[in-house]
């Protein structure tokens, strides 16, 4: 009896250790419940209202880096959009209507920032994009960047400490104001800014935008462009717009390069000019007294 009762204790231990304790351990003959689920891959997206001591046209996961705005930068992130393509859609390049709805939004979220047309001051905005790798995988944002510049006539993007939100609302040191210009035989070199109250030929009145007007068509027409700054000269001096405003001013303008308008920058800066004598005060109101004809 105790020799059959040991018997079926053996018995007993081995059915347990088949029923449960080598099961938990072991394979159970479904290879791939026991995985876990594999994340889907996510598409690397620039995060915004953030600060880059390098300026990258072409951004990728693998370069991206971002320093807090109070530290020394390049460029600050103040928008990333979202382009509407298809899967198959070809990555924009400059003069597609893509990319110049890309820039309109820039261009609109820039004003927010700033506090006014970025083309009234020293600052300079520029779309990034994903690597067409990137875009081959799916990536369909862009970024947009703001800068400050050197001068006018140098936009290259220049060092600076501190966010440019609100940079324009006040008087800031941004904002183009007057000049004088240098001319070497009669061809304006550079504008250099002086003080307005410091002796000057030239003044900023404002910029405008050519939205008509192919690249091709717009370096042909300078007499048009020439209208519409006089238009915007007499308006800033409250003179009249007249046969008699030649007498009173000139203008010279700065229009996008060709790379910026082909993207979908159209905005053309002006300045009041004063060929036949120095200027001591800033134009804003002079009316005609302030500016006489002569």
């Amino acid at each position: 009896m105790r020799r059959c009762l040991g018997v079926l204790a053996l018995a007993s231990a081995v059915a347990m250790l088949l029923s449960g304790c080598l099961r938990a351990h072991g394979p159970d003959g479904d290879l791939v419940d026991d995985w876990p689920a594999m994340r889907a891959p996510t598409i690397f997206v620039p995060a915004t209202d953030t600060c880059q001591a390098r300026i990258f046209t072409v951004v990728q996961a693998s370069t991206y880096q971002t320093v807090p705005c109070s530290r020394t930068h390049l460029a600050e992130a103040i928008h990333v959009g979202t382009f509407t393509a298809a899967p198959s859609a070809a990555r924009p390049e400059p003069g597609r209507p893509s990319l110049r709805a890309a820039r309109t939004e820039c261009d609109q979220r820039a004003r927010e920032v700033l506090g006014g047309d970025w083309h009234a001051a020293r600052v300079a905005l520029n779309i990034a994009l994903p690597s067409k790798a990137a875009w081959a995988g799916g990536a369909r944002w862009f970024r947009c960047d703001l800068s400050e510049t050197d001068s006018i006539d140098n936009t290259r993007p220049i060092n600076r400490t501190g966010s440019l939100r609100g940079a324009m609302v006040g008087d800031s040191p941004l904002l183009h104001r007057c000049f004088d210009p240098k001319l070497i035989d009669e061809n304006l070199n550079y504008m250099a800014p002086v003080l307005c109250s410091e002796p000057h030929r030239a003044e900023f009145v404002g910029a405008y935008t050519e939205r008509d007007l192919s690249w091709a068509a717009f370096t042909a027409a300078a007499d048009q462009v020439h209208r519409r700054c006089m238009a915007l000269i007499a308006t800033f001096a409250a003179v009249p717009d007249d046969s008699e405003l030649p007498y009173r001013a000139g203008s010279i303008f700065y229009p996008p390069s060709r790379r910026e308008w082909e993207e979908g920058d159209r905005g053309v800066r002006c300045f009041l000019w004063s060929d036949d004598r120095k200027l001591t005060r800033s134009m804003r109101g002079a009316g005609p007294q302030g500016l006489p004809a002569i």
